[in-house]
């Protein structure tokens, strides 16, 4: 697939088929995640592979899914919850440069999760120090970003917008979950 047809294939995918994704998909995805560019070439990131279901369900229970379109959107464990997660932890980081490599290593992994046939939504809004906890991580290290990963369940589309329409995301009657996109003249000027 060309890179331009990713990047507009690409959505954020909040409900999963209950089919485990393959190790080797898993592994194809943290590649992307691994060669990303970060500042000063540090590689202070580390990633936990969460696919055992008990471990799955418990940090599933910590996340909250898709403000705009919830609870109309959100994923139910074992209908259409991730079987996968994959964690972004990093020593403490008083700099926050952790949060900008972070930032692209999951910007990779979406898009070679996409390239992969698979869907992934970028989570943020987690109970932080549970998910530390049920992971069992060191008092100096902290999670960063959960990464869902799995078959896409749902067929996102992209709506490119003007400057002055909205930019909430929506679902329409048909439980299509719409995302616009800003045009590239709303968002830039040319000097």
């Amino acid at each position: 697939m060309e890179f331009s047809e990713l990047l507009k294939k690409r959505r954020t995918i909040r409900r999963f088929k209950q089919v485990q994704v393959f190790d080797k998909d898993i592994r194809y995805i943290l590649e992307a995640a691994r060669v990303v560019s970060c500042g000063g070439n540090v590689q202070k990131l580390r990633y936990i592979v969460a696919q055992d279901k008990e471990l799955v369900k418990s940090i599933f229970e910590n996340t909250a899914w898709g403000g705009l379109v919830s609870p109309n959107r959100n994923p139910e464990w074992g209908k259409n919850a991730p079987l996968t997660f994959i964690i972004l932890t990093a020593k403490k980081d008083e700099d926050g440069v952790g949060q900008a490599n972070a930032g692209a290593a999951v910007q990779s992994m979406e898009y070679a999760a996409a390239d992969a046939g698979l869907g992934a939504c970028w989570i943020g809004a987690y109970k932080k120090e549970n998910v530390e906890k049920i992971l069992g991580l060191p008092e100096y290290e902290e999670t960063l970003y959960l990464l869902a990963v799995g078959y896409p369940d749902e067929e996102p589309v992209q709506d490119d917008i003007e400057a002055d329409e909205s930019m909430k995301y929506y679902l329409d009657e048909e439980d299509v979950l719409h995302v616009p996109k800003f045009k590239i003249d709303a968002i830039t000027q040319w000097r």
